[in-house]
């Protein structure tokens, strides 16, 4: 094998460079099997060499690299870096200054400014949503005015109880010039009256607005809250209600029923017709439908011009509809027995998903441990369950067949003042919760979902008043998904003066004196005290034994300037701050 004696075989295109690479193998091989260093590197590196030089290269087309072929590409570079990129950059820069944080253009937020009004009803938050400019994209070119005088001569006809168009809703459509927006206007109260249109294109322009005006709407609701009155925020809210379920706005047409399938406006009327009123001033709401007994419901259903088939498939659906009933809501101060002035506040409210028509036999009492909220007694443990994130539950899907898009459901709780018809804290939405509330049945094919009874635990944290007293608010929460799941309660926050409540913990019990030890030698306080020419603690000296409490006798003067003292505390004492909650739920 050696190459001074292995000679190139011809008829095998051998050559003298391929034995001699075939010898060197052969040589390295006989190295890795017998040398302990070669061996090494053959296992670290894959070649007894050790490790070798890595490349790469580029594959380019041969006309980058042709001769005479450099000018051009500095010209193709020239212009993709000095004019394509910098227009990209641009482009990209000014499309985001003409759009705001709640992705709106900043023409539709000027609009809406000049339609904005204290006192504002569902009606006319339609018309500010109808300002927005965005949906000039969809009514392009001839679209903008086709079929707009069949469409506003029916709704010009139609009642106000079936369309919720109010005589001032339909003079404001009259005297509208632009035609993208006075079509916009009536598209949008053609789809909540759910009007067939009898018109392909216009019937395909219906559908399309709406996705379009439910986030015109979100962005409004940002834009009343910054104002701060409690009006236009429900107003925008039940809007959204009204546009996610196709349902006519306003109290006195909004039909709750409607969002049960195969429940039309003539049915909805004869039921209510047949049911008491028994002081109602708004329509039969599902839950109240659900609770007549089931033969007095099948009767109704039946004289009204529902088939059993039809009714049996409504009430399937409204057992899993997610209606969020509150147990009990409190305000508390993490750690603290009391809600001093500026404090940091929680909000804290316990809730079940209980859906309409659930019977009471099937749900489970509620486990008072479950109605409070402990916090660790530990100040690491504390710390630690506020970094800790908790897993969260997500709902299915909203029920809306006529919006042409998914749809979560989003409650929005928030605290107001009666009084002076403002928000005195801002909604906080909530789109999931810390335990599952509605789960799949046992047969998944099915896909019907039964609720877990589970109490959830929603929080809001804000700043305490800087005054103590006694405050008084009325909690909203709404559901932006389905009508007529909304709640209303009076709560109080008692605010307790720090004076007084200081003055409390120090007469319960001794005060001891604050006893601070000096610095050992050895330790880095104890050094730069050196440096300073203090005293410091003798290393062999026996620490100081605290002096025992002083037990303080009825009468006795009280040196408080130079003791001070508090009680232990169980370390399982619940934080929570009393509250009176009066529910006034709709």
């Amino acid at each position: 094998m050696h190459p001074d004696k292995r000679q190139p075989n011809p008829a095998l295109n051998e050559t003298a460079e391929m034995v001699n690479d075939e010898w060197v193998e052969i040589v390295k091989a006989y190295k890795s099997l017998t040398d302990e260093d070669v061996r090494n590197n053959y296992v670290m590196y894959g070649n007894p060499d050790g490790k070798q030089s890595t490349s790469f290269g580029i594959a380019l087309p041969k006309l980058l690299v042709a001769d005479g072929s450099g000018k051009y590409v500095l010209a193709f570079y020239g212009l993709l870096l000095g004019i394509g990129l910098p227009w990209l950059v641009g482009k990209w820069w000014y499309g985001m200054q003409n759009v705001t944080k709640e992705r709106i253009l900043v023409t539709t937020a000027g609009n809406m400014f000049k339609e904005y009004q204290e006192r504002m009803d569902e009606g006319d938050v339609v018309g500010a949503v109808s300002s927005a400019v965005e949906f000039k994209d969809i009514l392009q070119g001839s679209k903008a005015d086709s079929g707009l005088g069949a469409l506003e001569k029916l709704l010009q006809a139609s009642d106000s109880a079936e369309t919720g168009m109010m005589p001032k809703d339909k003079r404001k459509l009259s005297e509208l010039d632009e035609p993208a927006r006075r079509k916009t206007l009536a598209l949008i109260w053609a789809y909540l009256s759910r009007l067939d249109l009898n018109d392909p294109s216009l019937e395909a322009d219906k559908y399309e607005i709406a996705p379009t005006a439910l986030q015109m709407n979100e962005a409004f609701v940002s834009f009343c809250l910054a104002y701060g009155f409690t009006a236009p925020v429900l107003a925008s809210y039940h809007l959204s209600q009204a546009l996610v379920q196709a349902i006519p706005p306003g109290p006195t047409t909004r039909l709750p029923l409607l969002q049960l399938p195969h429940f039309t406006p003539s049915i909805i009327h004869a039921i209510e017709s047949q049911t008491p009123t028994s002081g109602r001033k708004q329509h039969l709401s599902i839950q109240s439908f659900m609770a007549l007994p089931a033969p007095h419901r099948r009767a109704l259903a039946l004289s009204s011009g529902l088939s059993p088939t039809h009714l049996h498939a409504a009430e399937t659906l409204a057992r899993q509809l997610p209606l969020l009933r509150p147990e009990t809501a409190f305000f508390k101060v993490q750690g603290e027995k009391h809600l001093l002035p500026s404090s940091l506040v929680q909000f804290v409210i316990k809730a079940r998903v209980i859906p309409p028509g659930t019977p009471a036999s099937d749900i489970p009492p509620i486990d008072p441990q479950d109605l409070l909220d402990v916090d660790p007694a530990d100040g690491e443990k504390m710390i630690a369950a506020q970094k800790k994130e908790v897993e969260q539950h997500f709902p299915p899907l909203v029920h809306a067949p006529h919006l042409p898009r998914d749809r979560a459901p989003r409650w929005h709780v928030f605290l107001a003042d009666n009084r002076q018809g403002k928000i005195a804290v801002p909604p906080f939405t909530f789109i999931s919760f810390d335990k599952v509330v509605l789960k799949q049945a046992d047969d998944e094919e099915s896909g019907l979902f039964k609720p877990t009874f589970e109490v959830v635990t929603l929080k809001m944290q804000f700043q305490a008043p800087p005054q103590a007293g006694e405050y008084r608010f009325q909690m909203h929460g709404v559901c932006d998904g389905y009508v007529g799941f909304d709640w209303r309660e009076e709560v109080v926050m008692v605010v307790e003066d720090a004076a007084a409540v200081g003055g409390e913990e120090g007469g319960e019990g001794g005060e001891e004196e604050d006893e601070i030890s000096e610095p050992e030698e050895d330790t880095i306080a104890g050094q730069m005290a050196s440096l300073r020419g203090q005293p410091t603690a003798d290393p062999n000296k026996p620490p100081r034994q605290p002096r025992p409490k002083r037990l303080i006798k009825k009468g006795e003067d009280e040196e408080s300037d130079l003791e001070s003292g508090t009680d232990e505390e169980d370390d399982n004492e619940d934080s929570e701050t009393d509250t009176d909650t009066d529910s006034d739920g709709e």
